[in-house]
């Protein structure tokens, strides 16, 4: 256990003025002791918090931190009352044997914090894959009161946790870094700053509104339904389906059997660009339409021999191939015939760039090849991809 440098807080949001008065402190509520191992009450909590009941924990010592049971967001202000004299060095926070715990918090989906978490972890793989600094993630979207943000963040507290948000509403924001520096909790404001510098760069005020929220309509734009015609489409062009069709196509992807055509294809469709995927199967012959669209919307995709027929025995066992079913599909010779068949296709058509997705993220190929996309359309001299609003 890890002593808390931090005071514990009473916290209580009130329609109060900027100094609100100090009260006495709320009596200690009732405790209902949680039954089960470590690990269970751990999951307990953690499925409590994330579905916006109140959490109630026994305390250690004189101590805890609670939340006053009659917070209600008003004004978002927050009034923050001492509980206890006790020293501070006599604080406990509860830190999981599993690894370093980091709370994601957002008023929407949550989308944002967690993929700004997800790339910042990446700079961390040498450590986290041989579990050198073991890091569990914990994500909380939808927190749209005081309250329920408040208990989060004793929690994080209690855990010894790093908080990471996302709120639009600057009062929720500010309660939030408020609550964290009088509590030493590390935290970053993910929103708030880009927020800030694009209000100023364009000279008006953000909305403070989160994505969905009752007040906030957005009209369903064309955009939006491209991006269905695009889906559509590409799922009716998938696996080499209705060639006759990929002139239509934005971009077209070809390579052999699990080199993730078809998840890329839908992922780069949800972005509105019509996808079709046509596969590279040794002693079948290709359909001319692939040779006679612009050789800029095609893209080669290739992987190394010995992560492909890794990929392609799980396929097959998921298939209910035994081990011993007869089948060259995943054997390391007829692998490697086939990326070399590719090979010649791909080096008879040089334009068609050749991305090498061993050991890449969908996302991560998706961005090469709507960077090359791009600039071959836009004839950038610095590439780019470029979106109007």
């Amino acid at each position: 256990m890890l002593a808390c440098p931090c005071s514990a807080f009473n916290l209580r949001a009130t329609a109060a003025p900027a100094n609100p008065d100090i009260s006495d402190p709320e009596p200690e509520p009732k405790v209902r002791k949680l039954k089960g191992s470590p690990q269970f009450n751990r999951w307990y909590r953690a499925r409590a918090l994330r579905s916006g009941h109140k959490l109630e924990r026994p305390s250690h010592g004189t101590g805890a931190l609670e939340v006053n049971p009659s917070a209600q967001r008003t004004s978002g202000t927050l009034s923050l009352e001492p509980t206890s004299t006790a020293n501070d060095s006599d604080r406990e926070v509860e830190v999981t044997d599993s690894g370093k715990p980091i709370y994601m918090v957002s008023d929407g989906t949550g989308w944002t914090a967690e993929h700004s978490v997800n790339a910042a972890l990446g700079q961390f793989e040498h450590c986290l894959v041989d579990r050198g600094c073991p890091v569990n993630t914990h994500l909380f979207s939808g927190i749209d009161d005081v309250e329920r943000l408040m208990e989060i963040i004793k929690q994080a507290a209690k855990e010894g946790a790093l908080l990471v948000y996302t709120l639009a509403d600057p009062s929720m924001a500010e309660s939030a870094k408020q609550a964290c520096k009088l509590w030493g909790i590390p935290s970053t404001d993910i929103l708030g700053p880009i927020t800030e510098a694009i209000a100023a760069h364009l000279g008006v005020s953000p909305s403070g509104l989160p994505r969905g929220a009752a007040g906030r309509n957005i009209p369903l734009s064309d955009e939006y339904f491209r991006r269905i015609e695009a889906v559509e489409f590409t799922i009716k062009q998938d696996d080499g389906a209705l060639p006759q069709n990929l002139s239509k196509a934005d971009i077209v992807l070809t390579g052999v059997s699990r080199t993730g055509k078809t998840p890329l294809s839908i992922y780069l469709a949800q972005k509105g660009y019509k996808v079709a995927n046509v596969p590279i199967v040794k002693g079948v012959a290709l359909p001319k339409g692939l040779f006679e669209v612009d050789p800029e919307k095609v893209f080669g995709l290739t992987i190394n021999p010995l992560v492909l027929q890794t990929i392609r025995k799980a396929r097959a066992k998921s298939l209910g191939f035994g081990d011993n079913a007869r089948s060259n599909y995943s054997e390391m010779a007829y692998v490697k015939e086939e990326l070399e068949f590719a090979r010649k296709v791909f080096a008879q058509n040089p334009t068609w760039p050749v991305i090498e997705v061993t050991g890449k993220a969908i996302e991560e190929t998706a961005a090469v090849i709507l960077r090359l996309y791009h600039d071959r359309k836009q004839k950038c001299s610095m590439p780019r991809i470029s979106k109007r609003y």
